[in-house]
């Protein structure tokens, strides 16, 4: 969950790392803090709140050194506070550590070090795993390299760790197990990052880093090992990406951007993919395992949060299209529930950032058992990248607003095609439906951009009206109900309004004892097989005195003559219009927690990518 940066080379690695903390700030902003190696000292600066914060802090102070680590954080183990904000020092102040990750047996760690006359000036589990390298380097007389190697080795849990020691100028020692590093090769000077975007500015050659790997990093060196210390030859692979990509630009949230950058990148998920002049469909990792979806007897999609919801499109698609049977899984829950997995299943992992912790773990768990995994994720090189049989990337470029929105629709994109290719490779659709729905797809992003150029101004009017809702509860059915939830969860991260999310026939199960003339209730009614039904719903509401607000298809009079208000998309085919439906509701939660002065681009206790338990 939190940010690492590191620096050795010839440069200032303050400003270095300060960059990158800025650039990492949406993995956690609890605290953050640097630690400079001056050659004969490790100055360590720390502070409660923003990277603004810390600056503020380190102003009047030295902050002359060419290596150094940086962290930010999001909080598991003790609570926010300038005592338990990274780096921390061993006792006896030689070392400096930043950790991302938990550390499942520090108490038994820690009991163990208390014996040994051990004090502690944190609740972290970080400073634990800290002074239990520095115990087995002291003890065993060792180097600090090999005290790492040897303390990992008893460790339960995930974990990145920088280490900067004073006995060493100019070198950084880093392992990673089941959260992500990444080491950018410059000229004399490496960087090290949670992801690539601190050091696009300087470098686009990376290594990524795998797990139970060390490295010991200098500006001239980097020497990769496993943690039964055998040499292992870095791959360099070179970044396709851009720094005006995690930049925001003219607009005044990064999440406002991500909205408006969606006709594009929904675009280039499908680039090179949908060819619909043609009337076909290229997926090369579904090339890779064409037999096992023909034989398979079932998929199980795998996800967390709001790729969960694109996971319940995707079976919606899936077995509409492809007459296969699928289970949509929370991640967290799969990984403990002894699933019963079989060499005929196919597991499709669905994550942003392709570090999703509970997702890999239950990735693993089930390629053990001889499923088959596809990947979706938006990161190259992430771990479910790596550890899947086949995949496909999203494109949809670095999202850094906490709240999911990009990564949201270039993931509902490729299941598109992904539903649509399996359909064909198993014989389960006409050429003309398949035809149409090509077609449909395809117009997408410029339907896409008409949303975002006729109804901007027009939610933002609407957000002003409910900003001070206390509750909304958000309606849908087929394939809208997922996108209802979707809206649910985007209002909840950005406004902190109670907000739920349920098909519409169940509200008369209990959510209707909601209902009165104080409750906005958001329909997602665009037309489609439902449409008479979410009518009849829309009617009970307003029988009720609810206030009702729907997305409807542009000419649907129907709805727009019963809403409060209504905001517009354009006509689609019901497969594809999930991908239009979105867009509106995205924009209404970004919109409320505006008017409501909110940071809509860190929520409180957020934090981007899950690589925690």
């Amino acid at each position: 969950m939190c940010g690492i940066v590191g620096y050795t080379g010839q440069k200032q690695a303050y400003p270095i790392l300060i960059d990158g903390l800025k650039k990492l700030e949406y993995r956690g902003y609890d605290s953050a803090g640097v630690a400079l190696h001056t050659g004969n000292q490790i100055l360590v600066y720390k502070k409660q709140g923003k990277v603004s914060a810390l600056e503020a802090f380190a102003a009047e102070r030295s902050t002359t050194a060419t290596t150094g680590i940086g962290h930010t954080r999001w909080a598991t183990h003790g609570e926010p506070s300038d005592r338990n904000a990274h780096p921390h020092f061993s006792k006896s102040g030689t070392i400096a550590m930043i950790h991302n990750g938990i550390i499942e047996n520090y108490a038994q760690l820690k009991n163990e070090l208390l014996g040994k006359g051990y004090t502690f000036g944190s609740d972290t589990d970080s400073e634990v795993l800290l002074n239990f390298i520095e115990d087995i380097k002291l003890n065993n007389v060792c180097s600090l390299e090999e005290a790492v190697r040897i303390a990992l080795k008893r460790v339960t849990g995930a974990y990145v760790i920088l280490l900067i020691d004073k006995e060493y100028p100019d070198t950084i020692i880093a392992a990673r197990k089941g959260s992500p590093l990444v080491i950018g090769v410059g000229k004399n000077e490496h960087f090290l990052g949670s992801d690539a975007s601190p050091m696009l500015a300087y470098t686009k050659e990376v290594v990524y880093i795998n797990d139970y790997e060390l490295a010991i990093v200098r500006p001239d060196e980097l020497i990769l090992k496993n943690l039964g210390n055998e040499r292992i030859t870095p791959f360099v692979q070179q970044l396709d990406l851009e720094l005006a990509a995690i930049e925001k630009g003219n607009f005044d949230h990064f999440m406002l951007k991500e909205i408006h950058e969606q006709p594009q990148t929904i675009r280039d998920s499908l680039r090179g993919r949908l060819l619909a002049e043609q009337g076909t469909i290229t997926l090369s990792g579904l090339d890779k395992i064409e037999n096992q979806l023909r034989e398979a007897n079932r998929i199980v999609i795998v996800a967390c949060g709001t790729s969960w919801h694109a996971g319940l499109v995707g079976e919606y698609l899936i077995e509409e299209l492809c007459r296969l049977n699928v289970e949509v899984e929370y991640a967290s829950e799969y990984r403990y529930r002894n699933p019963i997995v079989s060499p005929k299943d196919v597991i499709i992992a669905i994550s942003q950032s392709g570090e999703t912790a509970d997702t890999l773990v239950a990735l693993e768990n089930a390629k053990q058992q001889g499923a088959t995994i596809f990947g979706i994720v938006n990161v190259v090189g992430s771990s479910i990248a790596r550890i899947s049989h086949a995949g496909a990337y999203t494109h949809a470029g670095p999202e850094i607003g906490v709240a999911s929105t990009k990564a949201f629709t270039a993931q509902l994109a490729v299941l598109q095609l992904i539903a649509l290719k399996l359909a064909e490779i198993r014989g389960t659709i006409s050429r003309e439906l398949f035809g149409v729905l090509l077609s449909e797809l395809n117009e997408v992003p410029d339907k896409v951009q008409w949303i975002l150029d006729n109804q901007v101004n027009h939610i933002q009017n609407i957000a002003r009206q409910y900003k001070d809702a206390r509750d909304f509860l958000y309606l849908g059915r087929g394939y809208n109900f997922p996108i209802a939830l979707e809206g649910a969860l985007k209002l909840k991260e950005i406004s902190y309004i109670h907000a739920e999310g349920y098909p519409a026939a169940e509200m008369k199960h209990g959510p209707i004892a909601l209902v009165d003339e104080m409750l906005p209730v958001v329909f997602v009614a665009t037309k489609d097989a439902y449409h008479e039904k979410i009518v009849s719903n829309i009617q009970e509401i307003i029988a009720r005195k609810g206030k009702v607000v729907a997305v409807v298809s542009e000419g649907d009079d129907t709805v727009t003559g019963l809403a409060e208000t209504v905001m517009v998309v354009p006509r689609a085919h019901e497969i594809v219009a999930p991908l239009l439906a979105v867009i509106p509701l995205q924009l209404l939660a970004y919109y409320i927690g505006v008017e409501r002065g909110l940071d809509v681009d860190k929520p409180r206790n957020l934090a981007k990518s899950v690589t925690v338990e």
